[in-house]
Order: C-alpha cells, then structure tokens, then sequence
C-alpha cells in the first residue's frame, strides 16, 4: 500500500516508521521547506526500497500521484484546507491532532470524507497504548460500575526554545495553547473512556508565564458526562524545571485505575471489586503487548491499512477528532465568558480567541 507524507514536522518521523513498520511503500513526502525534506529522507533513506518523490506542494503532488493513505502532519491550522483536497482526490488520510482548530473545518471534513467515500482517522494513537486498550476493556466490561469521575493531568514544561523552533506554536491562528497542543491526546483519552458523551463545561485559562505566544500555558476544567460522571483536566506547561508527569485516573462503583508513564503506556493503580491482578502483572502484560517507542502510531497505522482494504470504519475516525477537539474549543469559551458551556458545540474556532490575553 502507498504512503505519502505531507509536513515534516517533529512529529513527522514517527509517521514514517509507522509506515515502514506496516511495510508500506513511501512514495512522496511533501513541506514548504526543501531542507526538511532532506532532513527526513536522508534519516531514514536506508529503510526505502523506491525512490521517493519530493514535493513543496501537495496540490502538485496529488495532481501527479494517487497514494493510497497519506498523513497531514502540517501545523495544525493548516489540516482542514489540505484534508478537503486529499479527500476531494480520493485519498485516505491520517490527520494529525487536533484534526483542524474549527468545528466548522471539522465538519467540513466529516462531510467530505463521507461524500467521497474515503477513510479519514484522527491521531489520537494513545487509544492504541497497550495500557489505555486494557483500561477499554475494564470499561466495556462494566467493571467499574457506575462511573463516578475521571481526571486527566498534563504537567509538563515548554520553554521559549520550544517556541522559537517553529513560530505558529502558541499562535491562536496556527495552534492554541497548552490545551489543544499539549493535552489534546489525554483530553481525548478523559472523553472516550468516561461516555463521550458531554453536556456541559466550565474552563478556565490564563497564561502567566509565556508572554511570547498568544495563547494559554495554563488550564482548567470540569465537566459533566451525560451519564452523570464528571471529569477534570489540568494542563499546564509552566513546571519547573521540566515536564513531571501525564496521568489518567478513572473512578468508578466497583473499580479505580491510575494511567501514567509516558504516553499514558503504565498502570500505575489497577483496582476492581474480586480483582486478583496487581498493577505489576497489569505492567508485564502491557510490556509484552507494546512496541518500544511507536507510541501508538504503529497499530494506528495498521487499522487504517485494514480498514482500507476491507472497506470498513477506522477505529479513530474524523468524529473522534471533531469530539476531542470541542472539548477544548468548550474550555476556550467557557474562560472567554465566564461561564459554562453547555454541548454540542455548533461552531467554534480559535482564531475567536485572538486576542485573548
């Protein structure tokens, strides 16, 4: 199956050995900059069995070639105009997180890729861990029972170097803040595990020690499940002096279960009404299910790949995306006004934002 990559971003290798680690052939990568594309091929050039073509410009690109999947790894403000084209081409996607920074640019490509017929994921890979598919499982299996609240943690330190490596970081336009940048994968995670279904959230946001971007460094949140659980999410790149932890807690009737480590890839608590398993038989289940540094992308490739060819849904699908990314345009609207938000959400963007601070 063919491969094309569009963005070289520092995301961006992990898509290419995720590729190579399904076998798939690499046709074309594509980035503004020439310079990043040599940086990516020269890197992994040896593991390429074709030439690969280069390309500034992914119009010309799918103007002269059809690969089967290709991956948007682009800044984030920049998905949803390139996803439409993909799709208006045929082409199946894998779209980086957060799928795009609009819920009207999200809709616009649920519709598309429904209207064309063509698979589109969101990468939201921390759904593969072997850590959060446990966690799934106990959830499907009812063994919490009532849900009560979930919490999700996202302490970690950016610097100004961070920043200045690529200038649409922490730009209300191109990227967001802490929230949608740093804490969009366990923000995800939070939704999908406690009901996904949400009815109303209350934010705050502030950014106190980052006065050279536009958005936030810091927030908070809670939130009401339909199923009447609740949860809260803390993100924040201000620790000092560098990142401290990404945890992930459910609490339930009958169980209690802690995710850490990094990517959320360890249990760290794993407690259940009867449950012999100790969080050290959980962890060597998990380390002998797990792939050593994909961090999810590998087994998110190889369902797309599936889903492909036997025509049916991805697990991670464009709904996912669009889901993952209200939360976070919720909280942004909740700070704004100063007070709850109720779900859905209709239309929302970022760029609403600018300004903010």
């Amino acid at each position: 199956m063919t491969f094309a990559l569009i963005g070289c971003s520092r995301i961006s290798a992990q898509h290419i050995k995720a590729a190579l680690n399904n076998n798939m052939e690499i046709v074309a990568v594509c980035d503004l900059l020439p310079e990043r594309i040599d940086a990516i091929l020269s890197e992994y050039q040896q593991h390429f069995t074709t030439s690969v073509r280069r390309y500034t410009d992914y119009r010309q690109m799918l103007d002269e070639l059809k690969p089967d999947i290709a991956a948007i790894t682009t800044p984030s403000g920049s998905h949803a105009e390139i996803a439409v084209y993909c799709i208006n081409k045929g082409v199946n996607l894998i779209i980086e997180k957060p799928i795009t920074l609009s819920l009207t640019d999200a809709d616009a490509i649920i519709t598309a890729a429904q209207d064309k017929g063509v698979k589109v994921c969101a990468c939201h890979q921390n759904r593969f861990n072997p850590a959060i598919q446990k966690i799934r499982k106990a959830v499907e299996a009812g063994r919490f029972g009532k849900l009560f609240h979930g919490t999700a943690h996202i302490r970690w330190n950016r610097g100004e170097d961070y920043y200045k490596q690529a200038p649409w970081r922490g730009t209300w336009e191109q990227d967001g803040g802490v929230l949608m940048n740093q804490c969009i994968h366990n923000i995800d995670l939070l939704r999908w595990l406690m009901g996904d279904e949400i009815t109303e959230v209350f934010g705050m946001t502030d950014r106190l020690n980052h006065d050279y971007i536009e958005a936030e460094d810091l927030g908070l949140a809670l939130i009401r499940f339909a199923n009447n659980s609740y949860g809260t999410i803390e993100g924040t790149t201000n620790v000092y002096p560098c990142n401290l932890e990404e945890t992930l807690y459910i609490f339930g009737e009958k169980g209690t279960i802690k995710a850490g480590g990094k990517s959320v890839n360890a249990i760290e608590e794993w407690r259940f009404e009867g449950c012999t398993e100790t969080p050290e038989m959980v962890n060597q289940y998990i380390k002998d299910n797990s792939s050593e540094n994909d961090f999810g992308h590998t087994a998110l490739y190889a369902d797309v790949i599936d889903a492909v060819k036997h025509d049916r849904p991805v697990y991670i699908d464009a709904n996912a995306g669009r889901r993952a990314l209200e939360i976070v345009l919720a909280i942004y609207k909740s700070a704004a006004e100063g007070k709850s938000v109720k779900l859905p959400l209709k239309d929302c963007s970022t760029v609403d934002f600018v300004g903010r601070f």
